[in-house]
């Protein structure tokens, strides 16, 4: 087991992680990543989320962040730079959509301006404090250009999400791996593509390595990207599957209650925490 003060790497997901319910980054989990900079921590945000979204929510903090956005489709420096970058073919996405899919899904691909969509969804926008990255309605059955960054379902029913990812995968598992960041949320992207290849590619330009990371996630597409760590940490909010699939990891406090921030103020900073 790698002892925290071999840690000179924190990483975190953004959603049900490091963001609060509001989906937004608290005051103080700001203040702690602030001093984590101080002490001359490498930070990586590593998300879902697409760039241009997630660029918008790091800024809050105001310190240097390496951002691994669309589960590891994009790297881009503290100073915004582009690192790493990798669509799916237009081909590959067609194939992957060319299955019986329930009416009550939401479909969409990451493009690299817009998302397309099959329907304006309200409670994605509520992702977004500020749309920076904007939905375009479009009808699937006549777009040309499927090419995209990665392929997104959105639904209450988990149940639906798991029988759309069977019949994708018997199409396309050659080509595609899914992930289920959230129960309501299921992912395709390039089997060459994951979070913890990401973040070892930033690390390694660092002269670091994975073991001597802490990171913080709350869904499947954080597998890879918690077990590879030296101390993988899982927000007590996750989904109990999680939890069992990692069960040698630790569970924190959830999101609500500022885990991360507080897991590293006592034992990455050292400080004295307040009652709560």
């Amino acid at each position: 087991m790698t002892k925290l003060k071999n840690i000179k790497v924190v990483v975190s997901d953004l959603d049900g992680t490091l963001l609060n319910p509001q989906h937004r980054i608290s005051d103080y989990t700001k203040s702690i990543f602030q001093e984590l900079h101080n002490q001359n921590y490498l930070i990586v945000v590593a998300t879902g989320r697409h760039h241009l979204d997630a660029m918008a929510i790091i800024e809050t903090l105001e310190v240097p962040v390496y951002l691994v956005s669309s589960n590891g489709a994009r790297i881009h420096s503290p100073n915004k730079e582009q690192l790493f970058s990798f669509n799916l073919d237009s081909d590959v996405v067609k194939a992957a959509l060319n299955v019986e899919i329930d009416p009550e899904i939401t479909v969409v691909l990451f493009k690299e301006n817009v998302w397309q969509t099959n329907r304006i969804s309200e409670k994605l926008n509520a992702y977004q404090s500020e749309l920076n990255y904007r939905p375009e309605l479009v009808d699937y059955k006549a777009l040309e250009d499927f090419g995209a960054i990665k392929i997104f379902f959105s639904c209450d029913n988990h149940e639906k999400l798991v029988k759309l990812k069977d019949d994708v995968l018997a199409n396309s598992s050659e080509h595609l791996h899914h992930a289920f960041s959230l129960p309501t949320c299921l992912e395709f992207m390039d089997k060459s593509i994951d979070k913890a290849v990401a973040i070892e590619q930033v690390l390694e330009k660092e002269g670091f390595t994975l073991a001597e990371a802490v990171a913080f996630g709350d869904g499947f597409n954080d597998v890879q990207m918690l077990s590879a760590a030296g101390k993988g940490l899982i927000m007590g909010n996750a989904p109990s599957i999680l939890k069992e699939t990692l069960p040698d990891l630790e569970i924190i406090k959830t999101n609500a209650e500022d885990g991360v921030a507080r897991y590293i103020a006592s034992k990455i900073l050292d400080k004295e925490l307040a009652a709560g």
